[in-house]
């Protein structure tokens, strides 16, 4: 018996757009809080570099293991599990008033994976051929949650303070579990009965299954260039906010506005622009171009003097970004069979936490001994090896057939 059977499709696909939506507010409300709390209690750069670096350790140790549970226990199980955790995360931000409590808080991070899993959702109920906009639109919901999360982040914490703003991210959690528990099916993918009463018996932390997704044909090259490509773009992001409180000398409220900015531009290449050129074009070429386009920004940064200057850059830099991630994660979830597509979009939320882990420690010495524009510089300089190895590789492949 099909477990998709009665099963509107439409419905769960757009009430997890929603809960999507609400976590990155979430995430983004927090975002433009923490740096000015951590400043408050102490912190200087080198210290919130840790701090970072700690919540990318918790999330790379749980993303493969996230989404090996989706795969084998269902959807809603592993979404409510990570609503709950936001609501404690949260809840203890709201009450954090020492540097260890900064640090505590961070703890419940490890089962806080929300996006992947609403794209592993998005994946096992949408065919190939419209997976990659089905995800650029969950990349919509992305800059909804941007600019919602950075404006009330901003203007709540320094009207009310910054534990009213964690507060209300808590309760934006709850109700997402809420939703969650009402409209997200038990399971999403094409399985029978027997098939999910296998699952039962295989576990969540046996990591030969995680890993044999390497072997698929593609799989290891694709990963490979994601991390490398994808790293100097992750420093820059986890170093935004020390960049933009010393270098551009914004405040919490003008943070919140740029932040806001930046989703406006996020929503308008994931909800118009990426849809429409990948209804035209190859996967390949269109990764081929994110990856030049992303050098050509590295360059722009490394001579940017000012916020006036980077809010033009802002374009670009969020199209590469926003085409680099969802065509890298469209192709991945091709690759692997329906039943692993969980276990594949955990393994790709692992990279941003991989990120998130060894960014702040090479951000904060980049920044510290040589500027906002060694950040610049480097992401041109690999971005060009980048792009000539997926170009030749391309030639190789077009030889061959």
């Amino acid at each position: 018996m099909d477990s998709l059977v009665g099963i509107n499709r439409q419905r769960v696909i757009l009430v997890t757009y929603v809960i999507a939506a609400m976590d990155i507010t979430g995430l983004f409300l927090q975002f433009s809080i923490t740096p000015y709390l951590a400043k408050r209690l102490g912190f200087d750069t080198l210290w919130f570099g840790y701090l970072q670096t700690t919540v990318g350790v918790i999330q790379l140790l749980g993303g493969p293991i996230f989404g090996r549970f989706g795969d084998l226990f269902g959807a809603r199980a592993a979404l409510s599990v990570s609503c709950l955790a936001s609501v404690v995360y949260f809840g203890l931000l709201a009450i954090a008033d020492s540097t260890a409590m900064l640090f505590i808080h961070k703890i419940p991070a490890v089962f806080m994976h929300i996006l992947p899993g609403s794209q592993m959702i998005v994946a096992d109920l949408t065919e190939p051929d419209k997976r990659a906009d089905a995800l650029a639109k969950l990349g919509l919901c992305f800059g909804v949650g941007m600019i919602t999360g950075s404006s009330l982040g901003g203007i709540l914490s320094m009207r009310y303070g910054e534990s009213f703003a964690a507060s209300v991210a808590a309760a934006g959690s709850f109700v997402s579990l809420l939703l969650v528990l009402k409209f997200i099916p038990k399971h999403t993918k094409q399985q029978s009965l027997q098939q999910q009463n296998e699952n039962k018996n295989r576990s969540v932390f046996n990591l030969g299954d995680i890993t044999r997704l390497m072997r698929y044909p593609g799989v290891a090259k694709t990963f490979t260039v994601k991390i490398t490509s994808g790293l100097p773009a992750g420093i820059f992001q986890v170093m935004f906010s020390i960049i933009a409180m010393n270098f551009f000398q914004l405040q919490a409220e003008q943070n919140g506005y740029l932040m806001a900015y930046f989703g406006v531009m996020q929503m308008i290449m994931q909800g118009v622009v990426i849809g429409r050129l990948t209804a035209r074009y190859a996967e390949s070429s269109l990764l081929l171009l994110s990856v030049a386009v992303a050098s050509l920004v590295g360059l722009a940064q490394a001579l940017m003097a000012n916020v006036f200057q980077f809010c033009f850059i802002v374009v670009p830099m969020m199209f590469s970004l926003s085409m680099f991630n969802v065509i890298t994660d469209s192709i991945l979830t091709k690759s692997v069979p329906p039943s692993d597509s969980g276990t594949m979009m955990g393994l790709c939320a692992s990279v941003q936490s991989f990120m998130r882990t060894i960014g702040p420690t090479i951000g904060g010495v980049l920044y510290e001994n040589y500027g906002v524009p060694s950040f610049g510089y480097i992401q041109c300089i690999i971005n060009i090896a980048v792009f000539i190895f997926l170009f030749m590789d391309r030639r190789g492949e077009r030889h061959r057939d």
